[in-house]
């Protein structure tokens, strides 16, 4: 929000920011593994929360003018229920994210031949810091977006009463052959691979904290046990915001699942949620 905008009432709800979460995956000998990070408690949104890859939507990638392997925007258009301009952003959120924060780039040269991500750290850095945008990246450098890389998974919208909200759509992405993950952002205290079964044990035991949308992607994945698997299961996306009963609390927000999160979650202090 500018400085000079005004500040919603009691009864208006925060603007929506556009975000793209990539659910980043690989197959192990323990089954499929997901990559998370769990975010710094200084963060002003979701602090210390266990998350996916993800961020804001950069407007400048709107309409960038780059080279681009897979489904075309009005492809993505279709499957989030929006205009083909903010598909392709969001895709470009999407690749540029899990690029900044995990080091895997989803981009090759325009025939399919790979690149070594580790050869754009200092791109890295300056999308980071928001000196280059994705398309002036991968245009200057010949690159091509790889969006046959990605698969729509889901779609949440932050409840009302938040006083920070996001319109996410998560994306389905295998790591590729030859890259690594890593725990280079500043965003993240700790980085690591794990089974969703293990993820979510370890939400039950009180060792981390997982957000709604989060829990029930990792159900949801929890339910394949291969890469193709996920990647080769039809879904249609829906968009899904938990309704709000007030002064009920957390446990006053509805979701598909709501019944079995709270009744983990309910007595928990959950960053990024209102009681």
């Amino acid at each position: 929000m500018s400085p000079s905008a005004p500040e919603p009432t009691a009864t208006e709800p925060a603007p929506l920011r556009g975000a793209a979460t990539v659910v980043l995956v690989r197959d192990s000998e323990d089954g499929v593994e997901v990559f998370l990070q769990r975010r710094v408690k200084q963060m002003a949104f979701a602090g210390g929360v266990t998350v996916f890859p993800g961020g804001g939507v950069d407007p400048r990638d709107a309409d960038a003018d780059i080279d681009w392997t897979g489904p075309d925007a009005q492809w993505w258009a279709d499957a989030f229920h929006t205009d083909p301009k903010t598909a392709q952003a969001l895709v470009c959120a999407a690749v540029r994210e899990t690029f900044e924060e995990c080091g895997v780039l989803l981009a090759s040269r325009p025939d399919g031949t790979p690149v070594d991500p580790q050869s754009y750290e200092s791109h890295r850095d300056q999308l980071v810091d928001k000196t280059l945008s994705l398309g002036d990246f991968l245009r200057g450098e010949g690159l091509s977006l790889r969006a046959d890389l990605l698969r729509p998974l889901a779609h949440w919208i932050t409840p009302i009463i938040e006083k920070r909200r996001y319109d996410t759509r998560f994306f389905l992405a295998a790591l590729p052959e030859g890259q690594t993950a890593d725990g280079k952002t500043t965003e993240a205290e700790v980085t690591a691979w794990a089974t969703p079964r293990a993820a979510l044990d370890a939400w039950i035991a009180n060792e981390h904290t997982l957000l709604p949308p989060t829990w029930a992607q990792l159900n949801h994945l929890a339910e394949f046990s291969s890469v193709a698997e996920l990647l080769g299961a039809d879904r249609v996306i829906e968009p899904i915001e938990p309704s709000v009963t007030p002064g009920a609390g957390l446990a006053g927000l509805k979701f598909a699942g709501s019944d079995r999160y709270f009744a983990v979650a309910a007595d928990r202090e959950v960053p990024g949620l209102s009681r």
